[in-house]
This record gives structure tokens, sequence and C-alpha cells, in this order.
């Protein structure tokens, strides 16, 4: 049986009130992914989307299109990132639209990133300093229930992915949420109760050891996701020079995209209840600037190669869950859509990829 690629989706890509009241009129991910700027010879910014363009996603030609690249690519479908905050819901338009229209005829799940957002920036001595924008609160049963049924008409969908006939559900900080084990409990009995199978939970890390933990709170599996094995350890040789060099050279923390994809996948990714991470690439500097990391020189030939890898670890697992981080996140250089440079060739390595599995 064919791996089953599922993309997470970032729904930024329109303004809102709170964007406008943070971070002024009409911002959108687009601001910082089109003001960026290369910070060292050989720094491929700003990254510049080619067939799509600068889209908004309030617009319905615009989706259809990403679910036409994504089948071109095998992907299977989207995971949205959703944002709930106590009774409170952000970024929520793209989704809704999709529920509400019936269009694109591609599946999706959901992926609660349930982290409070801040304002961060770097001071003069490279450490971070946020200031709160909006807390991310857990209420307890009364919210957990509103919640559940703001997202009834997704759980209802034809669409909507499932893993064991169950409704696949990502938890993105499942660690520090305090009640989570409680709150899956009470949206399984809310499921059972409007005729659904329940919920498939998956917890989010990039933390190998935080694996146990995260199953041992009842989530059904565990999103690992490799990218902080690429970073040297803190206090480390390699932390030191990276430190080093941004401040006497104003670089960030550079990583060969060639030497890292051997640490992006990994004998835990063998396991049942771990599915995999597909990540193409990594530049966060359009936000962060020199204190952000990238991964270098990635191409589709390299990319080949993780994809390669990854799709190996789910072979004779039946739990065939590989998630690709991420579809759209250009502020991060971690997208899969076509830009500038390669064009489609990420997409059409990741189907070439997955057809070696027939």
């Amino acid at each position: 049986m064919l791996p089953r690629i599922i993309a997470l989706y970032l729904p930024q890509y329109h303004p809102f009130k709170e964007n406008d009241m943070w971070w002024g009129k009409g911002f959108t991910e687009w601001t910082n992914v089109g003001k960026a700027k290369a910070l060292f010879k050989g720094h491929e910014q700003p990254k510049v989307p080619s067939d799509l363009g600068y889209y908004d996603l309030r617009l319905p030609e615009t989706r259809e299109l990403q679910a036409e690249y994504a089948k071109r690519a095998g992907i299977e479908g989207f995971c949205y990132y959703h944002y709930w905050f106590g009774g409170k819901e952000l970024m929520e338009r793209p989704l809704n639209e999709v529920i509400e229209s019936k269009s694109p005829d591609f599946p999706f799940c959901v992926c609660w990133a349930n982290e409070s957002w801040h304002n961060k920036f770097w001071n003069n001595d490279g450490k971070i300093e946020k200031k709160l924008l909006i807390e991310q609160e857990y209420l307890g049963e009364v919210d957990n229930e509103e919640h559940f049924y703001r997202l009834f008409d997704a759980f209802c969908d034809k669409r909507y992915l499932r893993q064991d006939n169950r409704l696949i559900f990502m938890i993105y900080n499942p660690l520090s949420f305090k009640n989570v084990s409680a709150f899956m409990r009470q949206w399984n009995l809310l499921a059972k109760k409007n005729g659904l199978n329940g919920f498939y939970f998956i917890g989010y890390t990039t933390n190998c050891d935080a694996i146990n933990s995260i199953l041992e709170l009842g989530f059904d599996a565990v999103n690992y996701n490799r990218i902080d094995s690429c970073y040297p350890s803190k206090g480390s040789v390699g932390e030191l020079t990276i430190r080093l060099k941004r401040k006497l050279f104003h670089k960030p923390a550079i990583i060969s995209y060639k030497k890292c994809i051997r640490n992006l996948c990994g004998v835990e990714d063998n396991e049942e209840y771990v599915c995999p991470s597909i990540i193409p690439n990594w530049d966060h500097t359009p936000r962060s600037g020199i204190n952000g990391f990238l991964f270098h020189n990635s191409t589709p030939d390299l990319f080949s190669e993780h994809v390669s890898m990854v799709l190996k670890s789910v072979q004779g697992k039946m739990n065939r869950l590989v998630f690709l981080k991420s579809w759209n996140e250009w502020g991060e250089g971690n997208y899969m859509e076509p830009d500038l440079k390669w064009g489609c060739q990420y997409i059409d390595t990741l189907k070439r990829e997955l057809d070696k599995c027939q």
C-alpha cells in the first residue's frame, strides 16, 4: 500500500482584523516574504512564487489551483492549521470557505496550532523578547464542547481524512496542554454521540525524547519532525561557532541540506505509532533575520534522497501516514509550491518517489 502524504497548510495569506491591528493594515505572510534580503553570498532570498503568484486565500481560484498542484505531487490531502483561543478563532476564513463551498474536491484534516501568539524580536544580545498578542487558554469542558461544534461541519464533511476509520486531528503542542487527555476523551464521546467513529489523535513534536510522553497521554500516534536534530546542540562547538558568526559577521545559522538529510529520517520513523516528516527546505530568516537558521542548498535531487528514505520507513506499517512540512510556509522558506528558481521540480520529484512505492 502507498504511503499517505498529508501536507501541513498555513491559512495566513489573507488580511484580517487582528493582523491589521498588530502588524499594520493589509499584513499577510507575504509581507515578510517580499521584504526578505540575502544575508550572505549565495543566500537565496527573497523567495518568489511563480505559478500561483502572491496569492490571496479569499479567492476560490487560488484554493482550487493549490489542490491541483498538490494532486500532481501525489499528496493525499491538506492538514489546515487551526487557531482556537478559548472561544476565539483566528484565520478561519479559508477553511470555512472550503467547507461551505464544498470546493476544492480535495481531502483535508485539521491541526490545532495551540500556542500563544507573540510579537517576537531580538535584542542587541541576540536574546528573544516577546510581547503577548493573544494567549492560548484551555477553559475546560464547556469550551471544549464549543470548539468541537465549531468544527463539526468539517468533521461531517466527506472529504475529511481518516485513519482506522477515525477522524485525523493533530495537536501541535500536546505537552503544553495540561488537560489534553480529558479533552481527547470528551471529544471522542461527542463524536460518537453525533454518529462519528471518534478521533485518531496525533501529537506533534520535534523532540525525540517527548514521543513516549505524548503517547502516554492517550494519543494514537506522534508526528515526529526531526528538524531540531540538524541544529547543533546547546553549548557544542557547532552552536558556539554559529553564535560567534552571528555576532562578528551578522550571519544566520547555515546548515547544509545535503548533510542534514541523513538526520531528517531515523529509526523512530519505523515505529508503528510514529508518523515521519518530509521537509523540503527551511529558511526562517524572512521572519528572524540573522537570528534565524536555514537549510542551505536544498535541491530537487537532494530532496529526492530525503523523500526516498522517509517513504522506506513506512513500508510494511499499518500506519502509513507521512506529514509534509509544509505546503506553503513561505515565511519559513518551507514550502512545495512553485517558485522562480525551481518551478514545479519539488512537486514532480515527490510524485516520482511516491510512484516508486507502487
